[in-house]
């Protein structure tokens, strides 16, 4: 009779359960879905924690219908995904990252509310969608998207009407943003105060206008290699709001002067493969906090740069002015330099006097000059204390120059004329871990068995490529140092 109650209870419906029952394991609530539970992890997919969801490299097609509820990284990369449903997005209210890197996404297949639920999410990588590639981003789409940090939208087909002044507007936690390899022609408006870092490298940019970048006093990395500003897209002063600006890269831009009146707490300034054919006294002027100073492969002569081009630049740790038409060493060197870079110049004397009061330098290179040892005057190494690497390798040498520095540890001489080496070729270098004379005019016994006496750090000779094979015998090691005993 008892057993017959309980089942009445059971079966007729809005009466309460009785007493005790809520709680009882054996008894299933009334109503409750008997499907299964979804699968904790898509088919083929892996899912290393139970907030991590990686599909990469599947050829999926279409977008994972059972993903967890709980996932907060989702990486969908290098599929073959042509949109991106709403449906499924919206039940994945927690995603912090979404990957959907090298896809088929078309502007088509990003619906105006794609990212609506989103609103956890702190990194989108919308990137490199090859064939059917994004040209626009739906209005409204991040609008959103206030935790957002990092969005990556390289390598699509944005053009300036694909963006207007609200698609970035409301990112109110946006660091980085790298709209690089797509078909902008100005720098997009409305971007957030908060970005760190802006990335617009390998686009048609012409023109800078500082109406754009005036609130961006944050930003610490601007990226602008690759596009077409010419002699006139970058007007004086155009960066100057910038002023937490740290690097500005500018190469390949076909510039014909350094850019003037820039951010005053620039660190590092980059602008190989331009057309700078003059450094004047001041050009460099505004930026005396310059640690990296990069103008390799313009067309600066020695005659065009100024005495005192690099006078105020105290802060100055590398310079690189490889690839230009310089036929002497520059004057007034910052002495704080612990890099200097002239490889592929025209180089035919190295005298003394420009090379002074560089006491911290660490590394030289002079590759692929024309430099012979009688045009490297006496006493041009003597204050490089601290000189470890030097590479003089292509040029016209036809021995080891003498009195090398002391501290040296690298030395690099191939591709030279050199068909001696004699006993005192290294006696000033006692520290050289690795030489490198291959392609030389060496034979047999060209190399005195004494050349490597004392250097007992040596590990590297290289001297392949010569007229003969040439026979290394390297130092022994320097013997260790007894430890004391214990007690």
């Amino acid at each position: 009779m008892r057993l017959s109650l309980l089942l009445l209870l059971l079966l007729l419906p809005g009466l309460p359960p009785a007493l005790g029952m809520e709680d009882d394991a054996s008894f299933p609530h009334l109503g409750e879905s008997s499907q299964p539970p979804p699968r904790a992890c898509p088919p083929r997919c892996s899912c290393p924690r139970p907030d991590t969801v990686d599909c990469d490299g599947l050829d999926l097609r279409v977008f994972p219908d059972n993903i967890t509820r709980a996932a907060q990284h989702l990486s969908l990369q290098n599929n073959q995904l042509q949109e991106l449903p709403y449906n499924e997005l919206s039940r994945l209210s927690g995603l912090r990252t979404l990957n959907l890197h090298n896809n088929l996404i078309s502007s088509e297949g990003l619906p105006d509310e794609a990212f609506e639920s989103l609103t956890q999410l702190q990194h989108i990588y919308v990137a490199h969608n090859k064939n059917n590639l994004i040209s626009k981003v739906p209005r409204g789409a991040l609008s959103r998207q206030t935790h957002l940090r990092e969005l990556y939208l390289q390598h699509n087909q944005l053009t300036d009407s694909g963006l207007d002044a609200t698609t970035f507007s409301k990112l109110h936690s946006l660091e980085y943003l790298d709209l690089s390899h797509n078909q902008l022609a100005e720098v997009p408006a409305g971007l957030p105060r908060t970005l760190a870092v802006l990335h617009l490298g390998r686009n048609r940019i012409r023109w800078v206008e500082a109406a754009r970048l005036g609130g961006l006093r944050g930003l610490r990395y601007l990226l602008l290699q690759h596009n077409q500003l010419g002699a006139t897209g970058l007007p004086a002063g155009a960066l100057r709001p910038l002023r937490g600006l740290h690097t500005l890269h500018l190469y390949g831009n076909r510039l014909d002067r350094v850019p003037q009146a820039l951010p005053r707490r620039l660190r590092a300034l980059v602008l190989p493969h331009n057309r700078v054919a003059a450094l004047g006294a001041r050009d460099l002027a505004s930026t005396p906090r310059l640690a990296e100073l990069n103008l390799a492969y313009n067309c600066l002569a020695s005659a065009r740069v100024h005495l005192r081009a690099f006078r105020r630049l105290r802060a100055l740790r590398s310079l690189d002015l490889a690839g230009n038409q310089l036929t002497q060493l520059p004057s007034g060197l910052p002495a704080g330099l612990h890099t200097l870079r002239l490889q592929r110049n025209q180089l035919r004397a190295l005298e003394p006097e420009p090379l002074a009061g560089l006491h911290q330098l660490q590394e030289l290179s002079l590759a692929h000059n024309r430099l012979r040892v009688g045009d490297i005057g006496p006493g041009t190494w003597h204050e490089l204390q601290a000189l470890q690497v030097l590479d003089l390798s292509h040029n016209e040498l036809s021995f080891v120059p003498p009195d090398l520095p002391e501290a040296l540890e690298e030395l690099h001489l191939q591709g030279n004329r050199i068909g001696h080496v004699g006993p005192e070729a290294f006696l000033s270098t006692p520290r050289l871990r690795a030489l490198f004379l291959r392609a030389n005019r060496l034979h047999m016994t060209s190399i005195a068995p004494e050349a490597f006496l004392g250097l007992l750090h040596l590990r590297v000779v290289d001297t392949t490529g010569n007229l003969e094979p040439v026979l290394v015998h390297l130092p022994p090691t320097a013997p260790r140092r007894p430890r004391a005993a214990g007690p």
